[in-house]
């Protein structure tokens, strides 16, 4: 699709002066300019995870980017959309109904073809073979994963692809005259450039924005917010801490550990079958046996009890 077919919606009307537009009493705009912002941060964020997947997956430069945020009804959306094209029905769990992602036939084509070891290029229009379907369905679940982190600031959802369609006029999704937030991304894959969208209902996402108060973060701070946790993780990960390798804990009377003297000899419950074990503040996880390395002592990590009686056989 081009962008000729996209109404201009409330974002492209920015910056065209301080005159009187148009306004529709009959279709209100309930999109404030907060509950805008919000989406601008959460699918900015998708845009830029989701060109950095397309890069690493079809190994070809490719980039997604935020062209606008808009209110459609469901049919405008349908009627601007090309066919034919792909679309897939997602549900958003725990949020209720269903959202569309769709992506333009020539741009599906190409990221096979990538994914398949072709070149790129021009491609036909047709069906997806057998072989090529399961290549798009699993693609996209990838890209709805990044839609998951682009979220993640507002909501814990989980993208659940449901189907793939063709053409839009037989997808009844929603009401026609259902208000809708349509997000629009210039997406480019090597040399093919296209227009790719994400619709979700209104009354879907307003709960969300209404309940949710997001700090814009500045790409300075977010960077700064992203060193601070890489260097946190890396200083857990290097922290050192105590681990103690002990035997199975007998039971002593009082006064039998009052009367003990050097050389006494406590006999250990511990089963010479069964290996110690290794614990951190108390908690046991994993298991080994004793032994030594040179002159120091040591223990040999093994599988616990349990997979060893397993291993061996025995009940």
């Amino acid at each position: 699709m081009t962008s000729a077919t996209r109404s201009p919606g409330k974002m492209s009307r920015r910056g065209q002066g301080g005159g009187p537009t148009a306004y529709d009493f009959r279709r209100p705009v309930k999109l404030s300019r907060d509950h805008v912002r919000t989406l601008q941060t959460a699918f900015e964020t998708y845009a830029r995870s989701c060109g950095t997947l397309l890069t690493t997956r079809l190994r070809v430069v490719s980039s997604v980017t935020l062209a606008s945020i808009e209110q459609l009804n469901y049919d405008e959306y349908v009627a601007a959309l090309a066919n034919p094209t792909v679309i897939a029905v997602v549900t958003l769990e725990p949020l209720d109904g269903t959202a569309l992602m769709e992506l333009s036939s020539s741009a599906v084509m190409t990221a096979i073809d990538h994914m398949l070891g072709g070149p790129g290029g021009p491609q036909p229009e047709r069906p997806l073979t057998e072989v090529e379907m399961p290549l798009l369905r699993g693609l996209l679940e990838r890209m709805l994963g990044e839609l998951r982190y682009g979220f993640e600031a507002l909501v814990d959802m989980a993208p659940t692809l449901k189907e793939v369609e063709y053409n839009a006029q037989f997808l009844r999704a929603h009401a026609p005259g259902d208000a809708c937030v349509v997000a629009t991304f210039d997406l480019k894959i090597g040399a093919e450039e296209c227009m790719a969208t994400i619709c979700m209902p209104f009354n879907m996402i307003l709960p969300v924005l209404s309940r949710t108060e997001t700090i814009v973060l500045s790409d300075k701070e977010r960077a700064s917010r992203d060193l601070a946790l890489r260097n946190l993780t890396a200083g857990l990960f290097s922290a050192p801490i105590d681990v103690a390798v002990r035997f199975q804990p007998i039971r002593m009377r009082t006064d039998d550990i009052v009367d003990l003297r050097p050389g006494d000899v406590v006999p250990l419950g511990h089963p010479t079958s069964r290996p110690l074990e290794v614990t951190v503040n108390e908690t046991v996880f994993a298991h080994a046996v004793p032994g030594n390395q040179g002159a120091r002592l040591a223990c040999l990590v093994v599988p616990p009890p349990k997979e060893s009686s397993k291993e061996s056989g025995r009940p």
